[in-house]
């Protein structure tokens, strides 16, 4: 999924768009399958109510239906008993569509980056795409110790970040890890919060060069951070990690982890992604080649925000 931009009486605004090829955008040129796929885009509905409201015969609406389901164009956003049986209720599947008229170009953002950034990025960015599914923790009391992920504004400074070098946002990129199954983990990954707030982290963080160190067997209480490149570990609630390895799920992809003691040492992470990628693309300090880089968050002017990042190692 895409977006289109424009300016509006002095305000830039913006709109969901799905790139779409003439052969689909056919099944919407009639007047009347038009005027259902623009009803469908502002109120999900049935097909009989459709029919109700353009005060057409119910037939002509469920022939247009099926068409723009056919194409794409429409889905089943659920489905809902009526009088005995299942009734679909159906909506468009964009605000706005799009027919390329030459194929998208790469971003020119990401081709004019340094060879490292670019080598870093590029599993996770592909010709100006996301190529890559986002975990982050739930806020939902979940897991062993039934705790609540609070990175959500965190992964908002991430995306702005990705967003940067990007000209296309797949749909449902973004997944919480109580949501993942494990044809889902076959991908590349960018994982956010520590083991305690994020099981797929939990199930990663052994096999980390930089993890998560649990003093408790059977409960996932984890004390500090530490580092195998340099035999240390840290253990203030404001020191992060950011890992980047293969998918140990699919040797073929990779992971990037980003975490911490605690929410604030996952926000460090972010914010050293975000302010230090040098620092970051250039690898450990006692072993270059490995790509995990441990990181503490500042509070430069004591407002109770960190807005630095320091690199330990």
């Amino acid at each position: 999924m895409g977006y289109i931009v424009d300016n509006y009486a002095g305000k830039t605004v913006s709109s969901p768009a799905k790139v779409v090829q003439p052969e689909q955008l056919a099944a919407a040129l009639s007047p009347l399958a038009w005027k259902i796929l623009q009803h469908l885009a502002e109120h999900p509905d049935y097909p009989k109510n459709v029919a109700r409201h353009l005060k057409v015969h119910e037939q002509k609406v469920y022939y247009h239906v099926r068409n723009l389901e056919k194409a794409s164009l429409i889905k089943v956003l659920r489905s809902e008993g009526k009088q005995g049986a299942l009734a679909k209720i159906y909506a468009a599947d964009a605000s706005a569509l799009a027919v390329l008229l030459k194929p998208m170009q790469p971003s020119a953002k990401l081709q004019s980056l340094k060879t490292e950034h670019k080598r870093f990025l590029e599993p996770f960015v592909i010709d100006g795409r996301l190529n890559a599914l986002v975990i982050m923790g739930s806020p939902e009391p979940h897991g062993p110790t039934k705790v609540r992920a609070k990175d959500g504004p965190e992964a908002a400074q991430l995306g702005l970040f990705f967003g940067s070098f990007l000209n296309y946002i797949p749909e449902s990129c973004v997944r919480l890890d109580t949501e993942i199954r494990e044809a889902d983990l076959k991908h590349n990954l960018i994982v956010v919060g520590g083991p305690a707030v994020n099981s797929i982290m939990a199930r990663l963080n052994e096999r980390l060069p930089i993890r998560m160190k649990q003093v408790e067997h059977g409960a996932f209480k984890y004390s500090s951070i530490y580092s195998e490149p340099s035999g240390k570990s840290y253990s203030e609630e404001n020191h992060g990690f950011v890992v980047k390895v293969k998918n140990p799920f699919d040797r073929t992809k990779e992971v990037l982890v980003l975490a911490g003691r605690r929410s604030a040492g996952t926000k460090a992470a972010i914010l050293a992604l975000l302010t230090k990628f040098d620092d970051i693309c250039a690898g450990n300090s006692y072993q270059p080649k490995v790509l995990a880089r441990v990181v503490e968050g500042i509070d430069a002017d004591s407002d109770g925000i960190l807005d630095s990042v320091d690199i330990l190692e």
